[in-house]
């Protein structure tokens, strides 16, 4: 991947998307190539044909994708299996119709059966049952994994598949409908605050561990992994330490300097008990996360402290 390489960033103002296309600025490619919802609808196969097609992309991150927490997940699961097997479909085929060198598609640690051992190594995809409140996502990614598989396998093209842990930081969504839940804690600890609360809620019992992985660590990965790696087997992106939901909002709570305490709303459903990455596949290739957590959600603060700023005139 040179720096004059063309280079198409699909998704690039979702979170991982323009993360990534940060990260290949920063590094001087001047051949990038994005399009926004509005110009592209990647649901479209016929637009994306077209696209593909005058456009002819050497190098292709797919992280274009219907993302939610939770409850987006269990209100929307059609849309969330319909949109993005489209999306991958789409693209993944376009891809190798127009002769792309290399495609690296965006999964997600959801695919792991609900009860995998700990931590979760590539090698335990399809072994047992998926989380049921976000089952229709998984399945969609898992779908995604096997068409990089199947076209590298009949076609000998030249795709890979990565899959990150739970991501967070600039650009990430704080809408509290179907956030997930590291930037609905900023936001919940930041309007208690505002208010003078005495409590924040937070869902479930705070038992539930899960390992975050900040965005531009994520995007460093991929880059790096665009450039060395070439294979089947798909590589866990993460940081191979993980914290309780409980622990998770205490340190929240600290860097937004909320005073008061938490309520656990135990109605609320707790998800997959544990979920932490064996990333040992990434580091015997060469690459190790550089974020530490309560470092990442300091930054992750501030910026949604700029941007709530500026969407409010202030």
């Amino acid at each position: 991947m040179d720096r004059d390489s063309r280079i198409y960033v699909a998704g690039h103002r979702g979170l991982v998307g323009a993360a990534i296309l940060r990260r290949l600025q920063g590094e001087g490619y001047e051949n990038l190539i994005t399009r926004t919802s509005a110009e592209l609808d990647l649901t479209d196969a016929r637009a994306v044909e077209d696209f593909f097609a005058s456009e002819k992309p050497e190098y292709v991150f797919l992280a274009a994708a219907k993302v939610g927490g939770i409850m987006a997940n269990d209100t929307y699961p059609a849309d969330f299996i319909r949109d993005n097997l489209t999306i991958q479909l789409n693209v993944i085929d376009a891809a190798y119709r127009h002769d792309a060198e290399k495609l690296l598609f965006l999964g997600s640690s959801c695919i792991y059966p609900r009860l995998a051992p700990q931590p979760m190594k590539e090698e335990h995809l399809l072994t047992g049952e998926l989380e049921p409140t976000n089952e229709p996502y998984a399945i969609a990614k898992i779908a995604g994994i096997k068409l990089c598989q199947s076209y590298n396998r009949q076609y000998g093209s030249n795709y890979i598949s990565v899959m990150p842990t739970n991501l967070y930081g600039p650009g990430d969504n704080f809408d509290l409908r179907n956030s997930h839940v590291l930037p609905a804690l900023i936001r919940k600890f930041h309007e208690a605050k505002e208010r003078g609360a005495e409590s924040v809620e937070v869902w479930g019992s705070g038992t539930p561990r899960r390992e975050f992985l900040h965005v531009d660590d994520l995007a460093d990965a991929c880059v790096y992994l665009m450039r060395i790696y070439s294979g089947d087997e798909p590589v866990n992106v993460g940081v191979g330490q993980d914290i309780s939901i409980g622990e998770l909002a205490g340190l929240v709570r600290g860097v937004v300097g909320f005073e008061g305490g938490l309520a656990y709303d135990t109605s609320k459903p707790d998800g997959t008990p544990r979920k932490l990455l064996d990333v040992s596949r990434l580091e015997s290739l060469g690459w190790r996360a550089k974020t530490p957590l309560r470092n990442g959600i300091e930054q992750t603060y501030e910026w949604f402290l700029r941007t709530s700023s500026v969407k409010s005139g202030g």
